[in-house]
Order: structure tokens, then C-alpha cells, then sequence
């Protein structure tokens, strides 16, 4: 999750600042004043339940969630959560568990508690963005920098669309640093302007979520309405629905500061700092579980208040095909199937709150969930995938509902599926590419021949039973997820999973990064400079204490220790790069240790160059010379150790120079 900063085009700036200013004078369409009965949405109707399925009322939901609810958090360590369920445009319940303030022993209150919902937050800004298509504002298929004061530069000739960015295919690399942080951010605009993430996939090829595209979008909003993202979202989304206990603004305001959820890291009972997100339309909000249910039920009929039935329903549709199979993108909602249901959804997680927001359009039910902490061993993940699952399996049941039944092909295709896979969502052009080496993603085969995905585990934690059900199409045999897989010239070459297919996939990581060959290979080569560093002060030990003399004179001398304090070098360069990847969090938020990455650049380029120039050197004097065999060899393994050494400082950037990611 990092990125390098792309340089602007001085005359891409200038031409888009003189481009935009009158679309921002275009008063937008009168915006109704809030209206309860409309955003309470429709009269109930009556839902068609199949065979089976429990009374989706009231009572139910209720003694199901304590059945569920209470346990789930006491056993992940999660201190408080809020769950609301909306059906035909009512709310059904809503619900408040556990602490909203540990120390204070406050409750949630699912009216006026406020939580975090990550890129939840996002469907906000999709709604805002639709709102300025309807009004003839914005155009999903033009080039987007019509709309800014600065430049995207193109991928190939290629621009991006509104479109693009709502389905996650701008093909921007991901960017981290700086995206939060506990002291202020700076406005939208100068934050977007000030580092634009690398494109590294051709628009609308490659599902790569982007936290970056979806700001964009929110600036958008604001080059185009003439208002500020918050005030823009205040008054045609708040203002429209009546949501009193809900902002996008940092800090929060002083009147709902009392509201607030606090936020836990695992384990703790001390609460966290409120985090600030500088990306703001892209995951900022801050809203209670009531407020949440407004919108919910606005999108649920036909787009209450907000949006125009037609609108609403282009919102719900998923579209396109990428990887057939599996759950797609619609526009800014993502696509759910589950026991032969529709959802589209949309998850969040912010470091301290992790909520997701489903909504059956058919059925006119919607579900939202937000915890203020991840607990125990990403617990809150688990929790909120099961909720989904088990009220699907409660009130939308499979009738007669059969075993999946195995393809012959099933042992084959699964071979094929094998190997190491690089999320499409990545850094690429800056050191933080590394991540992609030390957590990749591998398949391999269980005892039955079919794929093992360790990455992606059941509830329980065990590796799933994947079934393939159709060519290149597993189920999980005892679950609800799907996996899919593309194939090109008899290979596979990309695949993905139902929670994550609509916005990330995985490709084939290409053999030269491949890190099951790179990687250990690697940490042989770095043990083999590790002794020949040690080798320096053992080698003066031992001379010391049984008075050897010094075989080697003149260059040979010379170049014994140049390769011994090059070596040295690479190790202590290493041990930095291995503080910033475990205190990656420090990196993130603050700005402190970038003269650490620098000095890791500069004096790393140098190390590996020049250990791995040495070497060579060394190899051609202990030839040229008369050394024993064994000093021949270890000549003959420090050059292969040092070129693959630099080998793998190439191939993840960690020979450049810049501190952002």
C-alpha cells in the first residue's frame, strides 16, 4: 500500500485550471428540504420468504442477533458494535452491543452513537457524484481532468472516466502514507495534488481498488458544485435525509464530539486517538447506526429523496465481466450473491472500526454493522462476514439444498490453479513494493487434489474445501464464497474470490519477482554475506591469538576488507529496512522517519553496487592469485550472493529515491 509521487506537467495544471472554473458557477438543482416521511420510504409490503425461512420480524432479528452478537464480540475482544436491519423502507430494528466507552461503561445507543465506517463512506460520495450526472453535471464516459485544476496524465495515450473510477478500473497503484493521520489534513484539493499514485493497468482492464480514485471523485463533486465535499454531502444527502448524527468533517465537530465511539486496538481498554483521513470522501464518515438506516432505506426505494429511480437502479447494477463467475462491480456498490439472493455492499476499516453495509434491492432489506475495534485476531472481520452469512442461511434459505457436485476436471484444473499471485491492488513504484514479496499470495494442493488457499480460511481457521463446480469455478463446500479463475492459452493466469472479486484480483506474479525462487534464494545469499562479514573480526581474533600473519599483501589485502565492510554495510542496511517494515505504522501517519528512508536509499545503493562489484573483483584476484579451492568457491558464492541481493533491490525498488508510498 504505498506509492511513489508523480511529478505535474506545469502546462496539464495550467490548461485544467482555466478549463473548469465555469462549471463550478452552475447553480446545482434546488435541493428539497429534508422530508422524514420520504426518507422513511415506502408503506411495507409484504416479503415472499421461501420454505424454511424463519419470520423476518422484529422479534426475531432481535433474539437471533443476542443469540449471535454478544458471544461473538466477547470472543474476539471487541468492546462495542452496532447493528440495524431496514425492511420496505422501515427500520426493522436497530441495535447497540456492548461499549461505546469502555472505561466509562457507556453503552451504544444505535440512534445517537457515532462510529466509523471506513469506505462506506464511499457510497456517500457515489451518491453525490450520480446526483451531478442526473443534473447533466458530470459525464461517467468523459476524460476526468475536464472537471480539475490539475492533470492526470494518461496511461498510454489512454485517459480515465468517471466510470473507471467508480468501478475501481483507473488502474492506479495503491498509496498509503499520509492517508491517516491524529493532528489535521490538509484540504482535498492540495492532498490530491501533492502525490498522484502511478498508473500501472490500462483503464478498465483490472479491478485495483483505489482510496486515491475515490477522493478524486469527491473533488470532483467539489470543482463542479462550487461547494466544499462536506458541505455539498450536508446538504444534499444529510440535509435530504434528516441525518443529524453523521459528518465527513475533521475534527469532528464539537457538538457530536460526545457521541463518538471510541476506538480500541486489540486487546486494550485504553481508547485510540480519533483517526483523520486526508483522502476524506473515501472513508471519513463519521455517523450512528440510525442515521445509516436513512440511507439504506433511501437507496432501497428507488432513491428516496436522493436520486431518481432510474439512477438508483444504474447505482445497483453490476456490470461487465472481468472475471466471469464470481461477484462484479455495479457503480460504487458492489455485487453479493448469496443463497441465490442479490446484495450490493460495500465493506470499511479504518485502523480502530470495521463495518459493512448490505442492501437486498429485491427485497427491499437492508443490513449494516460497525464495530469499534478489530479484536482478537482480526476478529471483527469474522464476525461481520458470518452475520451476512447466517442471516441469508436464516431468513433466505437454499431450499433442498445439495452438496456441490466435483468436476472430473476438478484435480486437473487445480494443478493449474497452483503458484504465486500478486494482488492487483499493490504498490509498485516505490520501496513498500517489497510487501508484495514478504505477503504474497500462494496456492497449492491439499491431500484431495484440490486448491489450498491458506490465505483466505473458514470461520474457524481452517483452509476451506474448494469444489469446482463449473470449469475454472470452485465453491466452498461449506460455505457461501466462490472462486473463479481466467484462462488464456491453456493457463491461468488470473483469478478471485466473491468478497473481493468485484474490486481486486490476483495475477500470475511474473517469475522474475517470484518469490518462492527470489526469496530464498535470497536470504542464502544474505546468510552468505552474513559470514563474510563475520568472518573480518573472527579471521583478526584468531590471527591475534595464535600470531598468524596476514596471507594476503598489497590489493588482495586491500580488497579482503573493502568486500568485508561492504558486506557489513548491506547487513546494517538491511536491518534498517526491516525496522521499517515491522514499524510500518509510524511510517504511515508521520513524517519523522523519512531522513531514514532516504539514508537507506543513498547508502543502500551504494552497498549493493559496490559489494556486488567487489565481489567480481575478488573473484578475478582469488583466480588470478594462488587462494585454496576454498576461498575460490566462497569467491565464486559472495558474487552470486551480492547478484541476487541486488537482484531483489532492483526488482522492489528498494534502489530509488523518494519517501512516499
Amino acid at each position: 500500500m504505498w506509492k511513489r509521487v508523480l511529478k505535474f506537467v506545469a502546462a496539464g495544471l495550467l490548461g485544467a485550471a482555466v478549463a473548469v472554473p465555469a462549471l463550478t458557477q452552475v447553480p446545482l438543482s434546488p435541493v428539497p428540504a429534508p422530508n422524514e416521511k420520504a426518507a422513511a420510504g415506502a408503506p411495507a409490503t409484504a416479503v415472499a420468504l421461501p420454505a424454511g425461512a424463519a419470520a423476518l420480524t422484529k422479534q426475531d432479528v432481535d433474539t437471533w442477533l443476542d443469540g449471535y452478537m454478544p458471544y461473538a464480540l466477547a470472543r474476539g475482544d471487541v468492546p462495542g458494535a452496532v447493528v440495524v436491519v431496514v425492511k420496505d423502507g422501515q427500520i426493522l430494528t436497530e441495535r447497540g452491543f456492548g461499549y461505546a466507552d469502555v472505561a466509562a461503561r457507556k453503552p451504544v445507543d444505535p440512534k445517537t452513537t457515532l462510529f466509523r465506517p471506513g469506505s462506506t463512506s464511499k457510497l456517500f460520495t457515489w451518491t453525490a457524484v450520480m446526483q451531478l450526472v442526473e443534473a447533466g453535471r458530470i459525464n461517467l464516459d468523459a476524460d476526468v481532468n475536464q472537471y480539475l485544476d490539475f492533470k492526470i496524465p494518461p496511461y498510454k495515450g489512454q485517459p480515465i472516466t468517471m466510470r473507471q473510477i467508480m468501478t475501481h478500473t483507473a488502474g492506479f497503484e495503491e498509496i498509503i502514507k499520509g492517508l491517516l493521520s491524529f493532528d489535521n489534513v490538509t484540504p482535498l484539493g492540495a492532498e490530491l495534488k501533492k502525490r498522484i499514485p502511478e498508473r500501472i493497468y490500462a483503464p478498465g482492464s483490472t479491478p485495483a481498488y483505489s482510496n486515491y480514485a475515490t477522493a478524486l471523485a469527491g473533488y470532483i463533486v467539489e470543482r463542479v458544485s462550487g461547494m466544499e465535499f462536506d458541505t455539498y454531502i450536508e446538504r444534499n444527502i444529510f440535509g435530504r435525509l434528516g441525518m443529524k448524527y453523521a459528518t465527513f468533517r475533521q475534527p469532528l465537530p464539537a457538538n457530536l464530539k460526545p457521541f463518538m465511539s471510541q476506538g480500541y486496538s486489540p486487546g486494550k481498554s485504553k481508547p485510540e486517538r480519533y483517526e483523520m483521513i486526508s483522502l476524506a470522501p473515501a472513508g471519513a464518515l463519521a455517523a450512528s447506526g440510525d442515521e445509516m438506516a436513512k440511507f439504506m432505506i433511501a437507496h432501497l426505494n428507488d432513491g428516496g429523496p436522493l436520486l431518481k429511480p432510474e439512477t438508483a437502479r444504474l447505482m445497483h447494477t453490476p456490470a461487465g465481466n472481468i472475471l466471469p463467475g464470481v461477484n462484479r462491480m455495479a457503480l460504487g456498490f458492489y455485487e453479493q450473491h448469496i443463497n441465490g439472493r442479490t446484495t450490493v455492499a460495500h465493506g470499511g476499516d479504518t485502523v480502530y472500526f470495521h463495518s459493512d453495509l448490505w442492501i437486498f434491492p429485491a427485497e427491499k432489506i437492508g443490513i449494516f454493522i460497525s464495530m469499534n475495534s478489530r479484536g482478537k485476531d482480526n476478529a471483527a472481520g469474522a464476525i461481520r462476514g458470518a452475520l451476512l452469512d447466517q442471516f441469508a442461511d436464516r431468513y433466505f434459505p437454499v431450499a433442498d439444498k445439495k452438496p456441490p457436485v466435483e468436476l472430473p476436471t476438478a484435480k486437473e484444473h487445480a494443478k493449474l490453479l497452483a503458484g504465486n499471485w500478486t494482488n492487483s491492488r499493490r504498490i509498485d513504484s516505490s520501496f513498500a513494493s517489497l510487501v508484495s514479496l514478504l505477503g504474497g499470495t500462494t496456492i497449492g494442493i491439499d491431500e484431495n487434489g484440490r486448491p489450498l488457499l491458506s490465505a483466505l480460511p473458514g470461520l474457524g481457521g481452517q483452509p476451506r474445501q474448494w469444489i469446482e463446480t463449473q470449469p475454472f469455478v470452485w465453491e466452498d463446500a461449506y460455505g457461501h464464497q466462490r472462486l473463479a479463475a481466467k484462462v488464456e492459452n491453456g493457463k491461468v493466469v488470473r483469478w478471485s474470490v466473491d468478497d473481493i472479486s468485484p474490486f481486486m484480483v490476483f495475477d500470475r506474479t511474473p517469475w522474475y519477482l517470484d518469490g518462492a525462487w527470489l526469496l530464498p534464494v535470497f536470504l542464502i545469499g544474505l546468510g552468505v554475506i552474513a559470514i563474510t562479514a563475520l568472518s573480518w573480526p573472527i579471521n583478526a581474533i584468531a590471527r591475534r591469538r595464535f600470531a598468524a600473519p596476514f596471507a594476503l599483501e598489497g590489493e588482495q589485502r586491500r580488497t579482503y576488507r573493502y568486500v568485508r565492510g561492504f558486506s557489513w554495510l548491506v547487513l546494517l542496511v538491511f536491518a534498517g529496512w526491516a525496522f521499517v517494515v515491522t514499524s510500518l505504522e509510524e511510517f504511515e501517519t508521520h513524517g519523522k522517519y523519512d531522513w531514514l528512508i532516504l539514508l537507506l536509499q543513498f547508502v543502500g545503493t551504494l552497498a549493493y553496487f559496490g559489494l556486488f562489484g567487489l565481489a567480481v573483483w575478488n573473484l578475478w584476484l582469488a583466480f588470478k592469485g594462488k587462494r585454496s579451492w576454498f576461498s575460490k568457491l566462497w569467491a565464486v558464492l559472495l558474487v552470486l550472493a551480492a547478484f541476487f541481493v541486488l537482484w531483489l533491490t532492483l526488482a522492489y525498488k528498494l534502489v530509488s529515491f523518494g519517501t512516499a508510498f
